[in-house]
Protein backbone atom coordinates (compact mmCIF):
# COMPACT_ATOMS: atom_id res chain seq x y z
CA UNK A 1 0.00 0.00 0.00
CA UNK A 2 3.03 2.34 -0.43
CA UNK A 3 2.00 5.57 -1.78
CA UNK A 4 -1.53 4.21 -2.21
CA UNK A 5 -3.79 7.20 -3.69
CA UNK A 6 -7.17 7.35 -5.91
CA UNK A 7 -5.50 6.24 -8.94
CA UNK A 8 -5.65 2.64 -7.24
CA UNK A 9 -9.01 2.65 -6.89
CA UNK A 10 -10.32 -0.26 -9.15
CA UNK A 11 -12.80 -0.24 -11.53
CA UNK A 12 -16.20 0.17 -9.74
CA UNK A 13 -18.59 -0.10 -12.81
CA UNK A 14 -21.47 -2.29 -11.11
CA UNK A 15 -20.94 -1.92 -7.47
CA UNK A 16 -23.85 -1.11 -5.52
CA UNK A 17 -22.61 1.38 -2.50
CA UNK A 18 -24.00 2.82 0.85
CA UNK A 19 -22.02 5.41 2.57
CA UNK A 20 -23.29 6.81 5.81
CA UNK A 21 -22.43 10.32 6.69
CA UNK A 22 -21.75 11.41 3.52
CA UNK A 23 -22.88 14.84 3.32
CA UNK A 24 -19.95 15.88 4.39
CA UNK A 25 -16.25 15.15 5.07
CA UNK A 26 -14.64 12.02 4.74
CA UNK A 27 -18.20 10.53 3.90
CA UNK A 28 -18.60 13.02 1.01
CA UNK A 29 -15.20 12.47 -0.49
CA UNK A 30 -15.37 8.68 0.09
CA UNK A 31 -18.59 8.75 -1.81
CA UNK A 32 -17.56 10.87 -5.08
CA UNK A 33 -14.31 8.44 -5.48
CA UNK A 34 -16.26 5.58 -5.75
CA UNK A 35 -18.62 7.08 -7.98
CA UNK A 36 -16.21 8.70 -10.28
CA UNK A 37 -14.99 5.07 -10.53
CA UNK A 38 -18.54 4.08 -11.73
CA UNK A 39 -19.95 2.97 -8.04
CA UNK A 40 -23.64 3.15 -7.60
CA UNK A 41 -23.70 4.81 -4.54
CA UNK A 42 -26.12 5.55 -1.73
CA UNK A 43 -25.62 8.12 0.09
CA UNK A 44 -27.38 8.07 3.48
CA UNK A 45 -27.51 11.35 5.66
CA UNK A 46 -29.66 12.60 8.85
CA UNK A 47 -29.96 15.98 7.09
CA UNK A 48 -32.69 15.74 4.11
CA UNK A 49 -31.39 19.51 3.38
CA UNK A 50 -27.62 18.84 3.37
CA UNK A 51 -28.01 15.38 1.46
CA UNK A 52 -29.56 16.96 -1.02
CA UNK A 53 -27.36 19.72 -1.26
CA UNK A 54 -24.16 16.98 -1.07
CA UNK A 55 -26.01 15.00 -3.75
CA UNK A 56 -26.18 18.29 -6.10
CA UNK A 57 -22.83 18.68 -5.25
CA UNK A 58 -21.66 15.63 -6.11
CA UNK A 59 -23.30 15.56 -9.63
CA UNK A 60 -21.52 18.46 -10.39
CA UNK A 61 -18.60 17.47 -9.62
CA UNK A 62 -18.69 14.05 -11.43
CA UNK A 63 -21.66 14.56 -14.10
CA UNK A 64 -21.54 11.13 -14.90
CA UNK A 65 -22.38 9.72 -11.39
CA UNK A 66 -25.07 7.30 -10.54
CA UNK A 67 -25.63 8.44 -6.73
CA UNK A 68 -28.71 9.22 -4.94
CA UNK A 69 -29.98 10.90 -1.13
CA UNK A 70 -31.58 8.40 1.39
CA UNK A 71 -32.50 9.25 4.72
CA UNK A 72 -30.84 7.65 7.64
CA UNK A 73 -30.56 8.80 11.26
CA UNK A 74 -28.30 6.04 13.18
CA UNK A 75 -29.52 8.13 16.48
CA UNK A 76 -32.66 6.57 15.85
CA UNK A 77 -32.80 2.79 15.38
CA UNK A 78 -36.73 3.17 13.64
CA UNK A 79 -35.02 5.54 10.88
CA UNK A 80 -32.38 2.39 10.51
CA UNK A 81 -34.92 -0.21 9.95
CA UNK A 82 -37.04 2.45 7.53
CA UNK A 83 -33.96 2.72 5.53
CA UNK A 84 -32.87 -0.93 5.23
CA UNK A 85 -36.64 -1.95 4.16
CA UNK A 86 -36.42 0.93 1.50
CA UNK A 87 -33.13 -0.14 0.07
CA UNK A 88 -34.50 -2.96 -2.07
CA UNK A 89 -35.63 -0.97 -4.95
CA UNK A 90 -32.05 0.30 -5.02
CA UNK A 91 -30.02 -3.07 -5.11
CA UNK A 92 -32.44 -5.67 -5.23
CA UNK A 93 -30.58 -8.74 -2.74
CA UNK A 94 -27.35 -7.52 -3.12
CA UNK A 95 -24.95 -4.80 -1.77
CA UNK A 96 -21.34 -4.91 -2.65
CA UNK A 97 -19.82 -2.44 -0.07
CA UNK A 98 -21.05 -0.66 3.11
CA UNK A 99 -19.06 2.10 4.41
CA UNK A 100 -20.30 2.66 8.00
CA UNK A 101 -18.69 6.56 8.06
CA UNK A 102 -20.91 8.76 9.95
CA UNK A 103 -20.42 9.82 13.51
CA UNK A 104 -20.28 12.81 16.54
CA UNK A 105 -17.52 13.37 18.77
CA UNK A 106 -16.96 14.62 21.98
CA UNK A 107 -20.14 15.90 22.53
CA UNK A 108 -22.05 17.31 26.20
CA UNK A 109 -23.97 14.38 26.87
CA UNK A 110 -27.30 13.56 25.54
CA UNK A 111 -28.95 10.34 24.25
CA UNK A 112 -30.52 9.21 21.25
CA UNK A 113 -34.31 8.28 20.14
CA UNK A 114 -33.71 4.91 21.37
CA UNK A 115 -32.06 6.37 24.96
CA UNK A 116 -28.49 5.63 24.38
CA UNK A 117 -25.68 7.35 24.92
CA UNK A 118 -25.27 9.92 21.71
CA UNK A 119 -21.74 8.67 21.08
CA UNK A 120 -22.15 5.08 21.85
CA UNK A 121 -25.56 4.90 20.00
CA UNK A 122 -24.42 6.75 17.18
CA UNK A 123 -20.83 5.75 16.43
CA UNK A 124 -21.56 2.39 17.74
CA UNK A 125 -25.14 0.95 17.82
CA UNK A 126 -26.26 2.87 14.86
CA UNK A 127 -23.83 1.11 12.91
CA UNK A 128 -24.33 -2.15 14.01
CA UNK A 129 -27.67 -2.31 13.45
CA UNK A 130 -27.24 -1.32 9.89
CA UNK A 131 -24.62 -4.32 8.91
CA UNK A 132 -27.15 -6.48 10.55
CA UNK A 133 -30.06 -5.56 8.74
CA UNK A 134 -27.73 -4.81 5.51
CA UNK A 135 -25.85 -8.31 5.89
CA UNK A 136 -27.99 -11.26 4.03
CA UNK A 137 -27.20 -8.51 0.95
CA UNK A 138 -23.74 -8.33 1.66
CA UNK A 139 -23.85 -12.23 1.81
CA UNK A 140 -25.52 -12.82 -0.80
CA UNK A 141 -22.70 -10.71 -3.01
CA UNK A 142 -19.31 -12.01 -4.48
CA UNK A 143 -16.65 -9.37 -3.30
CA UNK A 144 -18.67 -7.84 -0.90
CA UNK A 145 -16.95 -5.53 1.55
CA UNK A 146 -18.00 -4.07 5.41
CA UNK A 147 -15.75 -1.29 6.15
CA UNK A 148 -16.12 0.64 9.92
CA UNK A 149 -14.26 4.17 10.16
CA UNK A 150 -13.04 4.36 13.53
CA UNK A 151 -10.25 6.38 15.17
CA UNK A 152 -6.82 6.79 16.19
CA UNK A 153 -8.06 8.70 19.65
CA UNK A 154 -9.83 4.59 20.26
CA UNK A 155 -6.65 4.66 22.47
CA UNK A 156 -8.32 7.42 25.11
CA UNK A 157 -10.21 4.39 26.30
CA UNK A 158 -11.11 0.74 26.03
CA UNK A 159 -15.30 0.06 26.09
CA UNK A 160 -17.08 -0.16 29.34
CA UNK A 161 -19.15 -2.88 29.71
CA UNK A 162 -20.59 -2.68 33.05
CA UNK A 163 -21.40 0.92 32.17
CA UNK A 164 -21.67 1.05 28.00
CA UNK A 165 -24.01 4.19 27.76
CA UNK A 166 -22.27 6.07 30.33
CA UNK A 167 -24.85 6.15 33.10
CA UNK A 168 -22.67 6.18 36.03
CA UNK A 169 -19.90 9.01 34.56
CA UNK A 170 -19.39 10.81 31.34
CA UNK A 171 -15.91 12.56 29.84
CA UNK A 172 -17.20 13.59 26.64
CA UNK A 173 -13.77 12.77 24.95
CA UNK A 174 -13.72 9.35 26.51
CA UNK A 175 -16.78 8.99 25.42
CA UNK A 176 -15.61 9.51 21.97
CA UNK A 177 -12.95 6.99 22.52
CA UNK A 178 -14.66 3.94 24.26
CA UNK A 179 -16.90 4.58 20.68
CA UNK A 180 -14.55 4.04 18.46
CA UNK A 181 -12.64 1.07 20.10
CA UNK A 182 -16.05 -0.62 20.06
CA UNK A 183 -16.04 0.04 16.60
CA UNK A 184 -12.90 -1.99 16.02
CA UNK A 185 -14.18 -4.98 18.43
CA UNK A 186 -17.13 -5.04 16.06
CA UNK A 187 -15.06 -5.47 13.31
CA UNK A 188 -12.97 -8.25 14.89
CA UNK A 189 -16.30 -9.75 15.69
CA UNK A 190 -17.70 -9.71 12.65
CA UNK A 191 -14.99 -10.69 10.45
CA UNK A 192 -14.69 -14.07 13.21
CA UNK A 193 -18.55 -14.82 12.85
CA UNK A 194 -17.95 -14.25 8.81
CA UNK A 195 -14.98 -16.68 8.68
CA UNK A 196 -16.53 -19.42 10.53
CA UNK A 197 -19.25 -19.15 8.06
CA UNK A 198 -16.74 -19.46 5.35
CA UNK A 199 -18.05 -16.15 3.85
CA UNK A 200 -16.02 -14.03 1.77
CA UNK A 201 -17.14 -10.88 2.94
CA UNK A 202 -14.28 -8.79 4.32
CA UNK A 203 -15.12 -6.40 7.40
CA UNK A 204 -11.94 -3.71 7.60
CA UNK A 205 -12.05 -0.65 9.78
CA UNK A 206 -9.87 2.24 8.83
CA UNK A 207 -9.08 5.97 10.10
CA UNK A 208 -8.44 9.66 8.71
CA UNK A 209 -5.48 10.53 11.03
CA UNK A 210 -6.37 14.04 11.81
CA UNK A 211 -8.73 15.67 9.28
CA UNK A 212 -9.52 18.84 8.69
CA UNK A 213 -14.24 17.73 9.24
CA UNK A 214 -16.58 19.34 11.07
CA UNK A 215 -16.70 16.97 13.56
CA UNK A 216 -13.76 18.65 15.76
CA UNK A 217 -15.95 21.61 16.03
CA UNK A 218 -19.26 19.98 16.70
CA UNK A 219 -19.46 19.56 20.62
CA UNK A 220 -17.76 23.08 21.67
CA UNK A 221 -20.03 24.87 19.50
CA UNK A 222 -23.38 23.21 20.28
CA UNK A 223 -21.54 24.58 24.15
CA UNK A 224 -21.39 28.00 22.80
CA UNK A 225 -17.71 27.94 23.40
CA UNK A 226 -16.72 30.52 20.80
CA UNK A 227 -13.11 30.82 22.02
CA UNK A 228 -12.15 26.91 22.17
CA UNK A 229 -13.84 26.76 18.75
CA UNK A 230 -11.44 28.95 17.52
CA UNK A 231 -8.24 27.29 19.09
CA UNK A 232 -9.74 23.95 17.36
CA UNK A 233 -10.32 25.46 14.30
CA UNK A 234 -6.57 27.14 14.21
CA UNK A 235 -5.64 23.40 14.67
CA UNK A 236 -7.24 22.26 11.70
CA UNK A 237 -5.45 24.63 9.23
CA UNK A 238 -2.22 24.65 10.87
CA UNK A 239 -1.52 20.47 12.00
CA UNK A 240 -4.74 19.07 9.72
CA UNK A 241 -4.19 17.00 6.60
CA UNK A 242 -7.19 18.14 3.88
CA UNK A 243 -10.55 15.95 3.87
CA UNK A 244 -9.28 14.25 0.83
CA UNK A 245 -6.42 12.73 2.12
CA UNK A 246 -8.50 11.47 5.73
CA UNK A 247 -10.27 9.69 3.01
CA UNK A 248 -7.83 7.78 1.37
CA UNK A 249 -7.56 5.08 4.26
CA UNK A 250 -11.32 4.51 3.84
CA UNK A 251 -11.20 4.08 0.51
CA UNK A 252 -7.89 1.69 0.39
CA UNK A 253 -9.82 -0.54 3.19
CA UNK A 254 -13.00 -0.23 0.53
CA UNK A 255 -11.53 -0.98 -2.79
CA UNK A 256 -7.46 -2.34 -2.55
CA UNK A 257 -6.85 -6.02 -3.68
CA UNK A 258 -6.15 -8.29 -1.14
CA UNK A 259 -7.24 -6.54 2.22
CA UNK A 260 -7.37 -9.18 4.91
CA UNK A 261 -10.23 -9.13 7.69
CA UNK A 262 -9.94 -6.76 10.72
CA UNK A 263 -7.29 -5.11 8.71
CA UNK A 264 -7.21 -1.38 10.10
CA UNK A 265 -5.87 1.28 7.84
CA UNK A 266 -5.41 4.40 8.32
CA UNK A 267 -2.22 7.42 7.15
CA UNK A 268 1.14 6.19 7.64
CA UNK A 269 2.43 8.39 10.24
CA UNK A 270 -0.76 8.17 12.53
CA UNK A 271 -1.98 11.63 11.46
CA UNK A 272 -1.24 12.31 8.25
CA UNK A 273 -0.03 10.50 5.00
CA UNK A 274 -0.73 7.62 2.59
CA UNK A 275 -2.55 4.83 3.62
CA UNK A 276 -0.94 1.65 5.72
CA UNK A 277 -1.64 -0.45 8.12
CA UNK A 278 -2.31 1.49 11.85
CA UNK A 279 -1.69 1.06 15.97
CA UNK A 280 -4.39 -0.62 17.22
CA UNK A 281 -4.85 -0.57 21.16
CA UNK A 282 -4.26 -4.03 22.64
CA UNK A 283 -7.87 -3.95 23.83
CA UNK A 284 -9.12 -3.53 20.40
CA UNK A 285 -8.05 -7.34 20.02
CA UNK A 286 -9.66 -8.65 23.02
CA UNK A 287 -12.02 -11.66 21.21
CA UNK A 288 -13.83 -12.25 25.17
CA UNK A 289 -14.49 -8.46 24.94
CA UNK A 290 -15.68 -8.42 21.46
CA UNK A 291 -18.03 -11.19 22.31
CA UNK A 292 -19.37 -9.12 25.06
CA UNK A 293 -20.05 -5.91 23.30
CA UNK A 294 -21.49 -8.30 20.36
CA UNK A 295 -24.26 -10.14 22.93
CA UNK A 296 -24.91 -6.32 24.61
CA UNK A 297 -25.34 -4.94 20.96
CA UNK A 298 -27.79 -7.34 19.78
CA UNK A 299 -29.90 -6.62 22.65
CA UNK A 300 -29.67 -2.89 23.28
CA UNK A 301 -30.53 -2.87 19.23
CA UNK A 302 -32.75 -5.77 19.19
CA UNK A 303 -30.49 -6.61 15.64
CA UNK A 304 -29.79 -10.64 15.60
CA UNK A 305 -27.05 -11.53 13.36
CA UNK A 306 -27.89 -14.63 10.79
CA UNK A 307 -24.35 -14.79 9.46
CA UNK A 308 -24.95 -17.64 7.05
CA UNK A 309 -23.73 -18.06 3.72
CA UNK A 310 -26.10 -18.33 0.80
CA UNK A 311 -26.44 -21.45 -1.03
CA UNK A 312 -26.29 -21.14 -5.11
Amino acid sequence: MTRWNTSHIPDQTGRAVVVTGANSGLGYVTARELARRGARVVLACRSTERGTAALARLRSEVPVAEAEFRPLDLADLASVRRFCDDLTDFCGDRLDLLVNNAGVMALPQRTTADGFEMQFGTNHLGHFALTGLLLPKLLATPGARIVTVSSMLHALANVDLDDLNGARSYHRWLAYGRSKSANLLFTRALAHRLAAAGSQVVAAAAHPGYAHTNLQTAGVRMEGRRGAERVVELGNRLIAQPVDGGALGTLCAATAPHMRPDSFVGPRNGLRGAPAPSFRAPWTRNDATADRLWTASEELTGVRYEVAVPTA
